[in-house]
């Protein structure tokens, strides 16, 4: 009753991941992973029923043999507004006046998953999906850059994970994933700081360069009491395939490798068919010189450190730091053959004043997110229709320009985004 074609599939979403752009929400991570974990805005790491896609691995053995597909359609609204003008002064590097949106605002975005059982106790899965990404196309050379009318970057990157899941008796499972990565990344407009990269051929308007890599991630789902369950998931940084064409731009020779994570929470059933759900997760964007390295470091360069330099060993970066991220999430099904969720999300900005400047290429400030979702069981049982609606509320940061002090020139970085996400799971 569920045979169809797996590799065809799995080529043509492929595909469409490889031609779709990126967003950000939760850092550059998705705000949740599958249409039925983002009308819950993320949370729901101990309710197994959304853990097909990038969720629980430990969680999946409990869903028995199923299939999802979803689609997400995004729109992501990024600008940055320049106050006051250059100073002029030599040695100083200030920008024009002015506010500039960022072209590029719609998007799509696939996912498909499947689960399969082997025992009674036990189950395989894989799950295509894309983690997130960030991207930027400001329809100016806002950097000066007498090589392209355009700035930007692109940062898309597409995980498949491969799951086995397996249950400790009859309210417990462990799950383990292997989590394999491709990623590609292009960026224009940046060649003005070739006098700061340690390769400056490498720095920027090469095109779009890939990388792959490898991970793992390890999860418990347990019932510890009536109708209440916790949930535990652990990720391990991604290691990624230095992106070459980018050597100068990125710490460590072009290494943007992904960084870990882990996530706790509860899923509570307190009366009949009403469940809410709370997760705190952490990201470990700091830990990634690439993203993590402050733009101060650029004052090391200019005073002779070489490994200072973008694309030194200790290159300036985006200067991101660690995240947390809380979440609360509703889910009713009391009504016949209907599921209504509703969720929000609460996190840290990795983006701090100091950094404002490197991160007009990569504004993800979002701190604030709301969601909506429903699920409506379709034809035979067991086969389901799902939505997800999801607001990313406005966020900006503001701060000095580092790189024009005597101007008092300030730069502020701004982002939200909408969200429509539909699948179908039989």
């Amino acid at each position: 009753m569920k045979h169809f074609n797996v590799k065809t599939l799995l080529v043509f979403m492929a595909g469409l991941f490889i031609s779709s752009q990126t967003f950000a929400t939760d850092g550059y991570f998705s705000v949740g992973y599958g249409t039925i974990n983002k009308g819950l805005a993320g949370a729901g790491i101990a309710f197994y029923q959304g853990s097909l896609i990038n969720g629980n691995p430990a969680g999946n053995v409990f869903l028995g043999s199923k299939y999802q597909l979803g689609v997400n359609f995004f729109n992501p609204n990024r600008q940055y507004t320049v106050t006051g003008n250059p100073s002029g002064m030599e040695g100083t590097f200030g920008l024009m006046p002015g506010t500039i949106e960022s072209d590029s605002k719609l998007f799509l975005m696939p996912s498909a998953g499947a689960n399969w059982m082997i025992s009674d106790n036990s189950s395989i899965s894989a799950a295509l999906f894309g983690n997130g990404g960030m991207n930027t196309d400001y329809p100016t050379a806002t950097f000066y850059d007498p090589t392209s009318e355009t700035t930007g970057v692109n940062l898309a990157q597409l995980f498949g994970n491969i799951t086995y899941s397996t249950k400790l008796g009859e309210k417990h499972s462990i799950g383990v994933t292997a989590v394999l990565a491709y990623q590609y990344f292009e960026a224009k407009g940046l060649t003005a700081f070739g006098a700061f990269s340690s390769n400056p051929s490498a720095l920027s308007g090469n095109g779009t360069d890939s990388g792959l890599g490898y991970g793992f991630k390890i999860g418990y789902l347990g019932q510890v009491a009536d109708n209440f369950t916790i949930g535990l998931t652990y990720q391990s940084k991604v290691f990624m395939s230095e992106f070459d064409d980018y050597a100068g731009l990125f710490a460590e020779q072009g290494d943007f490798d992904i960084p870990s994570s882990w996530t706790a929470g509860f899923a509570w059933e307190f009366v009949d068919d009403f469940t809410v759900m709370a997760d705190v997760k952490q990201i470990m964007f700091g830990d990634i010189k690439s993203i993590g390295n402050p733009m101060s470091n650029l004052n090391n360069a200019m005073m002779g450190d070489a490994t200072s330099m973008l694309g030194g060993d200790n290159g300036a970066g985006f200067g991101w730091d660690n995240i947390m991220v809380y979440k609360i999430g509703f889910n009713y099904a009391g009504v016949d053959t209907w599921e209504f969720r509703a969720g929000l999300s609460i996190g840290d900005n990795p983006i701090s004043e100091s950094e404002v400047m490197f991160n007009i290429l990569a504004p993800g400030v979002i701190e604030n997110q709301v969601a909506l979702g429903l699920s409506k069981e379709v034809g035979r049982s067991g086969n389901q229709f799902h939505l997800a609606l999801n607001y990313a509320m406005n966020t900006s940061v503001e701060g000095a320009n580092p790189l024009d002090p005597p101007s008092g020139q300030t730069i502020e970085i701004e982002m939200n985004q909408f969200e429509l996400e539909l699948g179908f799971s039989f």
